[in-house]
């Protein structure tokens, strides 16, 4: 039975980790997620803090699925068999984004937890974060695939659509 070898990406610094960890599928779809989340749990009359509590602890397990069902998928079998930690390794630092895309709204609820803005200032601006943070990575991604200015402004345009779409879900459910 062949062995596969190790990982052969390099151990990247922290700092590499974290920057290349936000540009990914995981980031989009953990913005999209946060997203979600500070509308769902922002009916009512919700606190930053209950909002946060919320997010982060969803984030968690979705994260946790996340490097679980990579770990299972990457382990493999047969011809295809790797071991346990690296197929571990990999899955963490493939799910990382969905970590780092819930730093910036995180942060900013928890301004509204120190009380250093009015709760519903907190909320909405998370909220808005994740808008600004999807055209980020939008415009990003474009520019690392070598497009032009226009097409990486209509990329960045279409991923913050759907921070936009969340923004508009909670004036819905909120109103």
């Amino acid at each position: 039975m062949a062995s596969i070898p190790e990982d052969p990406r390099p151990e990247l610094t922290p700092l590499a980790a974290l920057t290349s960890s936000f540009v990914t599928e995981q980031s989009v779809y953990g913005v999209i997620l946060v997203s979600g989340m500070i509308v769902m749990s922002g009916a009512g009359d919700p606190t930053s803090l209950s909002v946060f509590v919320v997010v982060v602890s969803t984030v968690v397990v979705f994260w946790g699925a996340h490097v679980y069902a990579g770990t299972v998928a990457g382990h493999g079998f047969g011809r295809d068999a790797r071991p346990l930690s690296v197929a571990f390794r990999r899955a963490v630092r493939q799910s990382n984004g969905l970590l780092v895309s819930a730093l910036i709204p995180c942060a900013i609820l928890l301004l509204g937890t120190a009380r250093l803005v009015d709760d519903q200032l907190a909320i909405w601006a998370a909220l808005l974060s994740g808008t600004v943070l999807l055209a980020a990575l939008g415009w990003i991604a474009f520019r690392r695939r070598g497009a032009s200015v226009p097409r990486s402004l209509a990329g960045s345009a279409m991923t913050a659509a759907f921070g936009a779409v969340m923004a508009l879900l909670k004036v819905i459910v909120v109103h």
